[in-house]
Formats: C-alpha cells, sequence, structure tokens
C-alpha cells in the first residue's frame, strides 16, 4: 500500500429482506466462510463484519439482520441493528432477487433507503436461476423506484461477476487507509463464529419452527496445552420442553447429527481437531427478555 492518495477504503452494509443470499455472497466475496446460511429467515442476527483486502483498496463489509417488520423484542433489536448501519456506512448494498415483483419487503426497504443519504448499489442475485431477459427486466423494474448508483447482477453461489461488484464498490468508496491488515478477515471473536456454526446446523437439521427460537452459548472453549485439539463446550437454548426433545432427538440422534457437522466445520476454521459437547436447556420466551437477549449476545451496542 504504496500510495494513500490512490487507496480505496470504507465500509459496505448488506441489506436485503430474508434468504435473498447476503450471507452468500459475502462469504464469496471474502473466499472464507465466516457468515452461517440457511434457507430459514432471521439467520444472520448480529452484524457481521468481514474484510476484502487487495493492493487497490479495502471493503469492510457488514452483514445485517434482514430487513422485516419486528415480531418481538429479538425482531425489534435486528432491525435497530439493521437501521442504524445504513447512515453509518460508506455503501449501502442491496441484494434482492431477478424478479419485477417488487413486494411489501421490498417497498419497506424502499422506503427506508429514500431516507438514508449514503449510496446505494443494488446488487441483483441469483442470475442463474432465470435467462437474460428476466434479469433486464429486473434492472428496468427497480430503476423506476429508486435512483441507485450501480445496478450489479451477479449470481452468489456460481460466483458470477463478483470482480465487476468489487469494482463499482470500489470506484464509489472514498480514498482512505486501510483500517485492518491484509491477513484479517472478520473482527467475529473465534466463540462467536463457533457458537454460529451450532445454530446454522440446528437451523439446517431441525424443523422450520424451532430454529427461531433458540440461541447458543459457549460455556467452554480452551486449546489443550499440546495444540492438538480444542475441547468445546456449548449448550443449545431453546423455549419449550417439547422442543428440547426434538433437537436431542430418538436416543440423542438428532443433538448428535448437530455437533457432528457443526464439529466438522470448526475443525476447518480452527485447522485443528475439536471434542464438542453439547447439551440442550429450556429457557420460556427468551426472545421477549432483555436480560437472557444480552446474555446471548444480543447488545444494542455490538
Amino acid at each position: 500500500m504504496d500510495n494513500l492518495s490512490t487507496y480505496k477504503s470504507g465500509f459496505v452494509a448488506i441489506i436485503g429482506r430474508p434468504n435473498v443470499g447476503k450471507s452468500t455472497l459475502m462469504n464469496h466475496l471474502i473466499g472464507q466462510k465466516i457468515a452461517i446460511t440457511s434457507s430459514k429467515a432471521q439467520t444472520t442476527r448480529n452484524r457481521i463484519q468481514t474484510v476484502y483486502t487487495d493492493d487497490e483498496g479495502q471493503i469492510v463489509f457488514l452483514d445485517t439482520p434482514g430487513i422485516n417488520k419486528a415480531k418481538n423484542k429479538l425482531g425489534e433489536y435486528m432491525m435497530n441493528v439493521a437501521y442504524s448501519t445504513l447512515n453509518e456506512v460508506d455503501i449501502v448494498m442491496w441484494i434482492v432477487e431477478p424478479t419485477t415483483f417488487i413486494g411489501a419487503g421490498e417497498r419497506h426497504i424502499i422506503d427506508v433507503l429514500s431516507k438514508v443519504n449514503t449510496p446505494v448499489v443494488l446488487v441483483i442475485n441469483k442470475t442463474d436461476t432465470v435467462d437474460k431477459q428476466a434479469v433486464a427486466d429486473a434492472i428496468n423494474t427497480y430503476k423506476e423506484v429508486h435512483d441507485f448508483d450501480a445496478i450489479v447482477p451477479v449470481s452468489a453461489l456460481r460466483g458470477h461477476n463478483q470482480a465487476e461488484l468489487i469494482k463499482t464498490l470500489k470506484r464509489l468508496l472514498p480514498f482512505g487507509p486501510q483500517f485492518y491488515d491484509e491477513d484479517t478477515i472478520t473482527d467475529q471473536p473465534e466463540r462467536q463464529i463457533v457458537a454460529e456454526m451450532i445454530r446454522e446446523q440446528a437451523l439446517r437439521q431441525l424443523d422450520k419452527e424451532i430454529p427461531h427460537g433458540i440461541a447458543v452459548v459457549i460455556d467452554r472453549m480452551k486449546e489443550r496445552p499440546d495444540g492438538s485439539c480444542m475441547d468445546i463446550e456449548a449448550t443449545i437454548i431453546c423455549e419449550r420442553d417439547s422442543h428440547k426433545g426434538i433437537i436431542i432427538g430418538k436416543q440423542g440422534a438428532m443433538l448428535k447429527k448437530i455437533g457432528t457437522k457443526a464439529r466438522i466445520s470448526m475443525e476447518n476454521l480452527l485447522d485443528m481437531k475439536v471434542n464438542l459437547k453439547l447439551w440442550v436447556k429450556v429457557k420460556k420466551d427468551w426472545r421477549d427478555s432483555d436480560t437472557l437477549l444480552r446474555n446471548y449476545g444480543y447488545r444494542e451496542e455490538n
């Protein structure tokens, strides 16, 4: 990084309705899995900060919770995080699907964006699922509802057009120094990423109704003195006794499946063997308790 006068750097908030592919895109741009992905809403609950660095610039991505109407305290917390981010960043990157139908969720976001002074880049994702004409129609539809600074069609899953997206973001970013070292890819503590990996597998393996009502707490995470293994003990918190039974499964089969799959992700992340022990506890209505939300890591200042 020799010349500060040509180096671009800044913060980009990623927004969009749940399940439009925000976390998948961010993971691909960074080249490493940080944000958890599943087909269920409310997968991302906290702002996840990841960093893309090359010779020309550094882009710090904030993956915000999906913007929708809040139903409880957890929902309100997630919306506050999403909204407060938009005025603090250099660019807002809004991800949508390639369709000409603009639903209530999108209209809500358009309304929010109309009150934001930050440049907005529209990213039309999942272009691999439709033909070129459908992508062009989607671009024209969205052009009519907001004055975007740029519109970039991509496929997060296939990795299409990501170089173009990075180029567009760099063009709109201010000149400035690096915020992080070259080798930084996230500001998430390892404990938080590990907890999210457990929650991801619970989201993927369990029935639709239960995952919203779970949180994961890492009780213990300690590397063995010889560096051969990381011992991790964690508790899955759910809202009902009936949910606890489902999470544990017949003779512990479901909990074992969640644990096994999460452990593989952890070993890839930590680059060492992991010995994972999981427990399940019931805390009724934790999503509407300020104290419990704070205990489980959902703090406004984060």
